[in-house]
């Protein structure tokens, strides 16, 4: 998993798990996906695209960090919930049944 978080989505300083604003928003996936780095930054620009956020970051597994188990997000418009955590979720699992770590939704 990358370091130092992810620039927001204005460009401005990294976004981080160990830094959150009051406005941040853990989401946490029901399952664990595999997801390679390709696919993380897919992840996360799909989840920011959908909820507004300003920015997002994978959560990688405490025991494996070759494993996704939610997301940071950063300033969303709104607390995501429903139909919007269920689409981020099977996004997730989608990037982990790809084989060749591609982009999927670009």
């Amino acid at each position: 998993h990358r370091r130092g978080g992810r620039a927001d989505a204005a460009g401005g300083s990294p976004l981080t798990r160990e830094r959150p604003e009051g406005t941040c928003f853990g989401v946490s996936f029901g399952a664990r996906y595999a997801v390679g780095a390709g696919g993380q930054v897919a992840l996360e620009d799909y989840a920011r695209a959908l909820t507004g956020a300003r920015g997002a970051e994978a959560v990688p597994a405490p025991d494996d960090p070759a494993r996704v188990e939610g997301l940071h997000l950063c300033a969303p418009a709104g607390p995501p919930r429903g139909d919007v955590l269920e689409d981020i979720e099977a996004f997730a699992r989608e990037m982990a049944q790809r084989a060749d770590d591609g982009l999927g939704w670009s």
